[in-house]
């Protein structure tokens, strides 16, 4: 089954104060990280970043093997996805969805997500466990053993996703849009290293975690 991967990094980084695609990190940007292990795992891909960038991102993705197009992202991050997701052709049969934000997501969280999908899934997100103390905004105590927190790269069936973003709604990743339009979501194991580049500070993490072997994992 022939996978894609759409990596979306159209944001415009305001909590990080600057662009953080393009933060060193290790001797590699934020973005190629995520686009080179994106790459080793597709058989194509996909990059969005917003419209100022594309041109800039292009020839610096001219060269990246699995790299076939580089796109102008929307106002939403499910936006941006639908504009990836149409230079997906459609032959392809397995589509991924990652953040080009999460450079540390590893081929092996890659392959779960796979399996999953051409096990029957229509959408598969990897998850890790939620080690606070949670509560709802009404007051009341949440069990953080009946949730999980959402990682990406999400996978899908590439009709489900297609499906899912047919009536152009917005949430906040894309296993949402599929669960609301019926699908079936199947959660696989994620990873803690596989952490969001958000604040200045989640990159020194990121940075410590290559620093201490992360890139032999």
């Amino acid at each position: 089954m022939s996978v894609w991967t759409v990596v979306v990094a159209a944001g415009e980084g305001r909590r990080f104060g600057s662009d953080k695609q393009s933060a060193d990190l290790g001797g590699v940007s934020v973005l190629g990280r995520s686009v080179a292990t994106a790459s080793a795992v597709s058989d194509g891909g996909v990059v969005v970043v917003g419209e100022s960038r594309v041109e800039g991102v292009r020839a610096l993705m001219a060269g990246v093997v699995g790299v076939v197009e580089v796109v102008g992202g929307g106002a939403t991050r499910s936006a941006s996805v639908r504009a990836g997701l149409a230079s997906v052709p459609g032959s392809v049969e397995v589509v991924l969805v990652h953040d080009g934000a999460r450079p540390l997501a590893t081929e092996a969280v890659y392959g779960r997500v796979i399996a999953a999908v051409r096990a029957g899934a229509d959408a598969v997100v990897p998850a890790v466990a939620v080690s606070d103390s949670l509560r709802s905004t009404s007051g009341g105590v949440v069990d953080r053993e009946s949730v999980v927190a959402v990682q990406t790269p999400q996978g899908f069936r590439t009709a489900a996703i297609r499906a899912a973003h047919a009536a152009g709604g917005d949430a906040s990743d894309d296993a949402t849009l599929v669960d609301v339009n019926g699908g079936r979501v199947v959660v696989v194991e994620g990873e803690t290293d596989n952490v969001k580049i958000t604040r200045p500070v989640d990159l020194e993490v990121a940075r410590c975690l290559l620093a201490e072997g992360f890139q032999d994992a």
